[in-house]
Protein backbone atom coordinates (compact mmCIF):
# COMPACT_ATOMS: atom_id res chain seq x y z
CA UNK A 1 0.00 0.00 0.00
CA UNK A 2 2.81 2.40 0.89
CA UNK A 3 4.53 1.62 -2.40
CA UNK A 4 1.35 2.40 -4.35
CA UNK A 5 0.86 5.74 -2.52
CA UNK A 6 4.47 6.60 -3.32
CA UNK A 7 3.76 5.89 -6.99
CA UNK A 8 0.81 8.27 -6.93
CA UNK A 9 2.94 11.09 -5.51
CA UNK A 10 6.13 10.64 -7.51
CA UNK A 11 4.79 10.84 -11.05
CA UNK A 12 3.24 8.93 -13.94
CA UNK A 13 4.81 5.55 -13.21
CA UNK A 14 3.30 2.29 -14.36
CA UNK A 15 1.05 0.25 -12.08
CA UNK A 16 0.85 -2.44 -14.77
CA UNK A 17 2.40 -3.23 -18.12
CA UNK A 18 -0.51 -1.50 -19.87
CA UNK A 19 -1.32 1.80 -18.15
CA UNK A 20 0.00 4.27 -15.61
CA UNK A 21 -1.61 5.70 -12.50
CA UNK A 22 -2.40 8.95 -14.22
CA UNK A 23 -3.88 7.22 -17.26
CA UNK A 24 -6.13 5.31 -14.89
CA UNK A 25 -7.24 8.46 -13.09
CA UNK A 26 -7.75 10.40 -16.32
CA UNK A 27 -9.73 7.60 -17.96
CA UNK A 28 -12.17 6.95 -15.12
CA UNK A 29 -12.38 10.65 -14.19
CA UNK A 30 -13.18 11.74 -17.75
CA UNK A 31 -15.65 8.89 -18.13
CA UNK A 32 -17.40 10.01 -14.95
CA UNK A 33 -17.62 13.65 -16.10
CA UNK A 34 -18.84 12.84 -19.60
CA UNK A 35 -21.36 10.23 -18.45
CA UNK A 36 -22.66 12.71 -15.86
CA UNK A 37 -23.23 15.20 -18.68
CA UNK A 38 -25.15 12.53 -20.59
CA UNK A 39 -27.18 11.70 -17.46
CA UNK A 40 -28.25 15.33 -17.08
CA UNK A 41 -29.15 15.46 -20.76
CA UNK A 42 -31.26 12.33 -20.28
CA UNK A 43 -33.06 13.87 -17.29
CA UNK A 44 -33.66 17.21 -19.04
CA UNK A 45 -35.09 15.61 -22.17
CA UNK A 46 -37.07 12.82 -20.55
CA UNK A 47 -40.79 12.68 -21.23
CA UNK A 48 -43.48 10.58 -19.66
CA UNK A 49 -43.95 9.32 -16.11
CA UNK A 50 -41.34 6.54 -15.95
CA UNK A 51 -38.25 8.60 -15.03
CA UNK A 52 -35.94 6.67 -12.71
CA UNK A 53 -33.17 8.30 -10.70
CA UNK A 54 -31.68 4.85 -10.17
CA UNK A 55 -31.43 4.22 -13.92
CA UNK A 56 -29.81 7.62 -14.51
CA UNK A 57 -27.19 7.00 -11.82
CA UNK A 58 -26.59 3.52 -13.19
CA UNK A 59 -25.69 4.92 -16.61
CA UNK A 60 -22.86 6.91 -15.00
CA UNK A 61 -21.62 3.86 -13.11
CA UNK A 62 -21.82 1.78 -16.30
CA UNK A 63 -19.74 4.26 -18.30
CA UNK A 64 -16.99 4.42 -15.67
CA UNK A 65 -16.99 0.62 -15.32
CA UNK A 66 -16.64 0.12 -19.08
CA UNK A 67 -13.69 2.54 -19.09
CA UNK A 68 -12.01 0.51 -16.36
CA UNK A 69 -12.72 -2.76 -18.21
CA UNK A 70 -11.16 -1.41 -21.39
CA UNK A 71 -8.06 -0.37 -19.46
CA UNK A 72 -7.74 -3.82 -17.92
CA UNK A 73 -8.21 -5.64 -21.22
CA UNK A 74 -5.83 -3.43 -23.18
CA UNK A 75 -4.73 -5.40 -26.24
CA UNK A 76 -4.64 -8.75 -24.48
CA UNK A 77 -6.99 -11.13 -26.33
CA UNK A 78 -6.78 -13.83 -23.66
CA UNK A 79 -7.81 -11.35 -21.00
CA UNK A 80 -10.72 -10.19 -23.14
CA UNK A 81 -12.07 -13.75 -23.51
CA UNK A 82 -11.62 -14.34 -19.79
CA UNK A 83 -13.61 -11.24 -19.00
CA UNK A 84 -16.40 -12.25 -21.39
CA UNK A 85 -16.66 -15.60 -19.65
CA UNK A 86 -16.75 -13.98 -16.22
CA UNK A 87 -19.48 -11.51 -17.24
CA UNK A 88 -21.58 -14.20 -18.94
CA UNK A 89 -22.75 -15.46 -15.54
CA UNK A 90 -24.50 -12.14 -14.85
CA UNK A 91 -28.24 -12.15 -15.48
CA UNK A 92 -30.26 -8.95 -15.82
CA UNK A 93 -33.94 -9.42 -15.09
CA UNK A 94 -35.22 -5.83 -15.14
CA UNK A 95 -36.90 -4.94 -18.42
CA UNK A 96 -36.03 -1.60 -20.00
CA UNK A 97 -39.12 0.58 -19.67
CA UNK A 98 -38.50 2.78 -22.70
CA UNK A 99 -36.78 2.08 -26.01
CA UNK A 100 -34.97 5.41 -25.67
CA UNK A 101 -33.20 4.12 -22.55
CA UNK A 102 -31.41 1.48 -24.62
CA UNK A 103 -29.85 4.23 -26.71
CA UNK A 104 -28.47 5.96 -23.62
CA UNK A 105 -27.07 2.68 -22.31
CA UNK A 106 -25.10 2.16 -25.52
CA UNK A 107 -24.11 5.84 -25.47
CA UNK A 108 -22.40 5.68 -22.07
CA UNK A 109 -20.81 2.37 -23.02
CA UNK A 110 -19.29 4.01 -26.10
CA UNK A 111 -17.99 6.89 -23.96
CA UNK A 112 -16.50 4.45 -21.48
CA UNK A 113 -14.83 2.49 -24.26
CA UNK A 114 -13.34 5.66 -25.75
CA UNK A 115 -12.00 6.79 -22.36
CA UNK A 116 -10.68 3.34 -21.52
CA UNK A 117 -8.79 3.09 -24.83
CA UNK A 118 -7.35 6.60 -24.30
CA UNK A 119 -9.29 8.29 -27.12
CA UNK A 120 -9.99 11.22 -24.84
CA UNK A 121 -10.57 13.81 -27.56
CA UNK A 122 -12.93 11.47 -29.38
CA UNK A 123 -14.90 10.88 -26.18
CA UNK A 124 -15.26 14.61 -25.50
CA UNK A 125 -16.28 15.51 -29.06
CA UNK A 126 -18.71 12.59 -29.22
CA UNK A 127 -20.36 13.56 -25.93
CA UNK A 128 -20.79 17.19 -27.00
CA UNK A 129 -22.12 16.22 -30.42
CA UNK A 130 -24.60 13.60 -29.20
CA UNK A 131 -25.83 15.85 -26.37
CA UNK A 132 -26.49 18.64 -28.87
CA UNK A 133 -28.34 16.20 -31.12
CA UNK A 134 -30.54 14.95 -28.29
CA UNK A 135 -31.36 18.50 -27.19
CA UNK A 136 -32.15 19.49 -30.77
CA UNK A 137 -34.52 16.55 -31.26
CA UNK A 138 -36.18 17.31 -27.92
CA UNK A 139 -36.55 21.06 -28.52
CA UNK A 140 -37.83 20.67 -32.09
CA UNK A 141 -40.07 17.73 -31.14
CA UNK A 142 -38.63 15.82 -34.06
CA UNK A 143 -40.53 12.72 -35.19
CA UNK A 144 -43.44 13.67 -32.94
CA UNK A 145 -46.99 12.89 -34.02
CA UNK A 146 -48.79 16.22 -34.64
CA UNK A 147 -52.07 14.56 -33.71
CA UNK A 148 -52.43 14.26 -29.93
CA UNK A 149 -53.65 10.71 -29.42
CA UNK A 150 -55.60 9.76 -26.29
CA UNK A 151 -56.77 6.50 -24.79
CA UNK A 152 -60.41 6.48 -23.68
CA UNK A 153 -61.56 3.79 -21.23
CA UNK A 154 -65.32 3.59 -20.69
CA UNK A 155 -67.53 1.27 -18.66
CA UNK A 156 -70.78 0.46 -20.45
CA UNK A 157 -73.94 -1.38 -19.39
CA UNK A 158 -74.25 -4.73 -21.20
CA UNK A 159 -77.16 -3.43 -23.28
CA UNK A 160 -74.99 -0.78 -25.01
CA UNK A 161 -72.99 -1.78 -28.08
CA UNK A 162 -69.40 -0.39 -27.86
CA UNK A 163 -69.27 -0.21 -31.67
CA UNK A 164 -71.98 2.41 -32.03
CA UNK A 165 -72.91 3.66 -28.54
CA UNK A 166 -71.07 6.97 -29.03
CA UNK A 167 -71.34 7.47 -32.79
CA UNK A 168 -72.97 10.92 -32.67
CA UNK A 169 -70.73 12.13 -29.84
CA UNK A 170 -67.58 10.90 -31.55
CA UNK A 171 -68.59 12.60 -34.80
CA UNK A 172 -68.98 15.97 -33.02
CA UNK A 173 -65.80 15.92 -30.93
CA UNK A 174 -63.31 13.56 -32.55
CA UNK A 175 -61.23 13.60 -35.69
CA UNK A 176 -60.57 9.85 -35.59
CA UNK A 177 -61.44 7.01 -33.24
CA UNK A 178 -60.70 3.28 -33.11
CA UNK A 179 -62.13 0.61 -30.83
CA UNK A 180 -59.11 -1.27 -29.45
CA UNK A 181 -60.61 -3.77 -27.04
CA UNK A 182 -63.76 -4.81 -25.16
CA UNK A 183 -63.61 -6.64 -21.85
CA UNK A 184 -66.18 -7.82 -19.32
CA UNK A 185 -65.56 -6.33 -15.83
CA UNK A 186 -67.16 -6.51 -12.40
CA UNK A 187 -68.38 -10.07 -12.96
CA UNK A 188 -70.19 -9.13 -16.16
CA UNK A 189 -71.99 -6.10 -14.76
CA UNK A 190 -70.18 -3.79 -17.20
CA UNK A 191 -68.23 -3.88 -20.42
CA UNK A 192 -64.96 -1.92 -20.53
CA UNK A 193 -64.39 -0.48 -23.98
CA UNK A 194 -60.98 1.00 -24.85
CA UNK A 195 -60.78 3.50 -27.71
CA UNK A 196 -57.90 5.31 -29.36
CA UNK A 197 -59.16 8.85 -30.07
CA UNK A 198 -57.88 12.08 -31.63
CA UNK A 199 -59.83 15.25 -30.80
CA UNK A 200 -60.88 17.87 -33.32
CA UNK A 201 -59.10 21.19 -33.05
CA UNK A 202 -60.72 23.32 -30.34
CA UNK A 203 -62.87 20.48 -28.97
CA UNK A 204 -63.43 20.61 -25.20
CA UNK A 205 -62.27 17.41 -23.48
CA UNK A 206 -64.28 18.30 -20.37
CA UNK A 207 -67.54 18.64 -22.32
CA UNK A 208 -66.71 15.42 -24.14
CA UNK A 209 -66.23 13.50 -20.88
CA UNK A 210 -69.46 14.94 -19.43
CA UNK A 211 -71.33 13.74 -22.50
CA UNK A 212 -69.73 10.30 -22.19
CA UNK A 213 -70.99 9.97 -18.60
CA UNK A 214 -74.50 10.97 -19.65
CA UNK A 215 -74.54 8.09 -22.11
CA UNK A 216 -73.01 5.40 -19.89
CA UNK A 217 -75.04 6.32 -16.81
CA UNK A 218 -72.22 8.09 -14.97
CA UNK A 219 -70.13 4.90 -14.88
CA UNK A 220 -66.35 4.98 -14.98
CA UNK A 221 -64.73 6.91 -17.84
CA UNK A 222 -61.06 7.83 -18.10
CA UNK A 223 -59.06 9.74 -20.69
CA UNK A 224 -55.26 9.43 -20.72
CA UNK A 225 -52.28 10.10 -22.95
CA UNK A 226 -51.62 7.17 -25.27
CA UNK A 227 -47.85 7.15 -24.53
CA UNK A 228 -48.34 6.56 -20.80
CA UNK A 229 -50.71 3.61 -21.09
CA UNK A 230 -50.16 -0.05 -21.85
CA UNK A 231 -53.14 -1.54 -23.63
Amino acid sequence: MGHFIQQLTTGPTEISNYFTVWELLISIGLAFVLCTVVAYVYRATHRGVSYSQSFTATTVILGVTVAMIMLIIGSNIARAFTLVGALSIVRFRNAVKETRDVGFIFLVMAIGMACGTRFYGTAIIFTIAISAMVYAMFSLNMFGNPQAQRILRVHLPPDLDPNNAFDDLFYRYLQTHTLLSVESVRQGAFLEAVYSVVFRKGASEREFMDAIREINGNARAALTMAESVNI
